[in-house]
């Protein structure tokens, strides 16, 4: 199945000699991720148990690049990878535990947030693209579900996850794939462009507005739509949501969502950046961001396994009916299903912040985006 180059964490024993599995954390149509128990130490570990029988040529490109990135990678704010078991069966990717959730899940059980805590989070996510970027690695997928907490400290570590899209590039090399997620993924990879490490810099520049409103920057339930924002790069900052954040913070995400990735802050710019530098940032709360937080939280997950099916054939003019698409990694699949089940019956209102949503949609007069719109809804 895959080849071995660089085979530092490849084995051939089998991965239950060492380890006893223990629960399901998450399921999809040909992987599954256990907690599991290394045998001799004790030690806790999340292990990705891969069909091989069930994967097909892009998910096993997607693995393949999965495991030769992350086993260049040592950091504290990315997911470890500690070995790998290449079986007759099965794939094993015995994976670090991170058993404090979702980032966008954590805030949600919040009473009190700041600016600070949303400093907190952003520089953290900086800390890990800068240490990629500094490698020539791009993420591609930086998105809420790959953002994980250690454990459920109120200083846990946060942790970028799923390299399931990640490349190593050479110094002079470009992409031109079309992957991601809707909502975080950059003008250039829309517009069909080649681009580098910045993508990752634009789809911070979106979690970040998230992580100070609780609501994206760029919105529409039809992917097409939402491209078309995207690709405009038009936003806003749409009283009263963002009455109380600083000037200093929405500065930071004007460096980030700008269009031309040349001028887009670096991983490096944005850990310099006042906001991130200063240590004073403002601990009031944000008296809006709750309710609009856990409104699109619950929204993003019910949708998540549509629009993942849809994002690369709207990009390329066809339907989700003609091709499905892999938009994503391993982890970000496993547990889709269950969460539709589960947020179809929430009784939190899925729905932006009505204010909000009229300035994230595209122009409504737009005719043809107006169609778009519709016929996604």
């Amino acid at each position: 199945m895959l080849k071995k180059a660089k085979a530092l964490f490849y084995k051939k024993d089998e991965c239950e000699s060492f380890y006893k599995m223990g629960k399901i954390l998450g399921q999809g149509s040909f992987a599954t991720v256990r907690l599991a128990t290394h045998k001799k130490d004790g030690t806790k570990w999340a292990i990705k148990v891969i069909k091989k029988n069930s994967v097909g040529p892009d998910d096993e490109a997607a693995l393949k690049s999965e495991v030769e990135v992350l086993q260049t990678v040592s950091h504290d704010n990315i997911v470890r990878l500690n070995e790998v078991f290449d079986c007759s069966q099965n794939l094993y990717m015995v994976m670090e535990v991170c058993a404090g959730g979702e980032l966008f899940d954590r805030i949600t059980e919040k009473d009190h947030y700041s600016e600070e805590e949303a400093r907190f989070a952003i520089r953290q996510i900086a800390t890990a693209l800068d240490y990629c970027h500094e490698r020539n690695i791009v993420h591609r997928d930086l998105k809420p579900e790959n953002l994980l907490y250690g454990d459920h400290s109120d200083d846990a570590t946060l942790k970028l996850a799923d390299f399931g899209l990640a490349k190593l590039l050479d110094a002079e090399t470009l992409l031109h794939a079309q992957c991601g997620t809707p909502g975080y993924v950059a003008p250039e990879i829309v517009k069909n462009e080649a681009y580098g490490v910045q993508v990752d810099m634009w789809s911070l520049g979106v979690i970040a507005y998230i992580l100070l409103c609780g609501f994206p920057p760029f919105y529409d339930d039809n992917n097409q739509a939402l491209f078309k924002s995207i690709k405009k790069g038009q936003y806003e900052y749409p009283s009263p949501f963002w009455d109380d954040v600083s000037d200093v913070a929405r500065d930071l995400i004007d460096k980030l969502l700008v269009l031309d990735p040349e001028k887009r802050f670096t991983a490096k710019q944005v850990l310099e950046h006042p906001f991130l530098s200063n240590t004073n940032a403002s601990t009031k709360n944000l008296v809006h961001f709750n309710k609009c937080m856990k409104s699109y939280n619950a929204r993003r997950k019910f949708r998540a396994g549509i629009m993942s099916l849809q994002a690369i054939s709207a990009m390329k003019g066809f339907t989700a009916a003609k091709k499905q698409p892999a938009v994503g990694g391993l982890m970000g699949k496993l547990a889709a299903a269950q969460e539709l089940k589960e947020e179809a019956s929430s009784d939190t209102a899925a729905t932006v912040p009505a204010a909000a949503e009229e300035t994230q949609k595209a122009d409504p007069t737009d005719t043809e985006n107006a169609e778009q719109t519709a016929d996604g809804a």
